[in-house]
């Protein structure tokens, strides 16, 4: 049986630090997460073996990717290799959505 379409906001939100709420879809070899992020809520720098493409749907978010800092804005992209340090700060409310690939087991 294949997988019936969803509503995002069907998805129960999941509060994984401070100001993050997600929301997450996963498949065999991915996950998609949907972010509502709060203005002034770190992102504590980490890394994890996933491969991340981040997307900015709303708002400003200030990404630190390894030594260089980016302030991405509502439309910007921006791939995060695997094992890479990164984390950020959320200059405004934002919405991002992020895959990671492969899953992402700890957001189940």
């Amino acid at each position: 049986m294949l997988p019936a379409p969803k509503s995002v906001k069907d998805i129960p939100g999941r509060l994984t630090v401070p100001g993050h709420t997600g929301r997450f879809v996963h498949g065999e070899k991915s996950t998609l997460a949907f972010w509502e992020i709060t203005e002034g809520s770190i992102s504590p720098i980490h890394q994890h073996m996933h491969e991340q493409i981040t997307y900015i749907a709303e708002g400003t978010f200030e990404m630190q990717l390894g030594d260089s800092v980016y302030t991405l804005n509502q439309g910007d992209t921006l791939l995060i290799p695997p094992n890479t340090l990164h984390g950020g700060k959320a200059i405004t409310t934002c919405k991002i959505i992020d895959t990671f690939c492969p899953v992402r087991e700890d957001y189940r």
